[in-house]
């Protein structure tokens, strides 16, 4: 029952979508424009930088919240962490109040392991940053993190379990995140300068 409790709440925590809120202020539509995603990197493509930000923060403390509170709740359940990581990574990509087209899940997963280990949560992130600006693909620098999380998970705390538990989002973020490894590849991508000059902003 306790995984069921933890699963249910951090999912609909997971289903929150700021990216959509702040789109329809502007009278805008996330999914219409840039690579069609309502998340973090697609409203920094069309709303700028400081919504994109906005948007990272949210998806990212609400994974962080959901795991925390999972762990407050039922210390005794092994497994309520991580399962509140997936459910909420899981909302976020798959909302069923949004027909199931939600963001790409890359910020709440990081936002997972923020609450899991922040010391190593914030190499990531640095790691993020790094490859971030060296190759102007935000999805550069994530793709090059998820690998890592679950085998240091699994190595940390000796739990093959735990490792492969957090293979399970790994496979669908790398998998929402296809097409922009295609574009990547064909140049087509919208890199991270561009954003930040607007040249991709709705008017």
């Amino acid at each position: 029952m306790g995984y069921l409790i933890i699963i249910l709440f951090s999912y609909a925590l997971g289903c929150n979508n700021l990216a959509l809120l702040l789109a329809k202020r502007k009278g805008a539509d996330l999914r219409a424009g840039g690579s069609g995603n309502p998340g973090a990197s697609n409203a920094t493509i069309l709303l700028g930088w400081k919504a994109g930000v906005l948007v990272g923060l949210h998806d990212i403390l609400k994974a962080t919240a959901a795991v925390l509170l999972a762990k407050l709740l039922f210390p005794d359940l092994i497994y309520g962490g991580a399962a509140a990581a997936i459910a909420c990574i899981l909302g976020h990509i798959y909302p069923a109040h949004l027909r199931f087209r939600g963001g790409k899940g890359f910020a709440s997963y990081f936002g997972a392991v923020l609450a899991l280990d922040w010391k190593f949560a914030i190499a990531l992130g640095l790691l993020i940053v790094l490859v971030t600006v060296l190759t102007d693909y935000i999805v550069a620098g994530t793709m090059s993190t998820i690998f890592i999380t679950p085998v240091y998970l699994g190595i940390r705390n000796h739990n093959l379990i735990l490792a492969a538990l957090f293979c399970i989002p790994l496979a669908v973020i790398l998998w929402k995140h296809w097409e922009n490894l295609i574009r990547i590849c064909r140049g087509t991508e919208h890199g991270l300068r561009s954003a930040i000059r607007g040249d991709n902003k709705l008017k």
